[in-house]
């Protein structure tokens, strides 16, 4: 089964082409929303910035793949942002996560 595949964290909201920007390894036992939501959290600058792995957004459940740049972080995860699990693709919508 893909319960223990991470969630592709994909922007595409504001880039030319998209890019996987973070693999987030989740819970055991989350349902699949769940599993979206602690991507998307782990995926914002709140308090700091969650891809140079800072205490209060950095998080050990999640890979940074997109390249940093001059030391400066990667943006939050947006409304129009895709993630991907197992070989279904989500768009982050105003509220929650539309199938595409």
């Amino acid at each position: 089964s893909n319960e223990n595949q991470p969630v592709a964290v994909i922007h595409t909201a504001f880039e030319d082409s998209p890019r996987t920007v973070a693999l987030v390894h989740t819970k055991e036992g989350m349902t699949l929303d769940e599993k979206l939501e602690y991507a998307y959290r782990w995926t914002q600058n709140i308090m700091d910035s969650w891809s140079l792995k800072l205490p209060m957004d950095g998080n050990d459940d999640v890979t940074v793949m997109g390249e940093i740049v001059d030391g400066m972080g990667l943006r939050s995860t947006s409304m129009g942002d895709q993630m991907l699990f197992g070989t279904t693709k989500y768009k982050v919508a105003a509220f929650g996560f539309e199938e595409i």
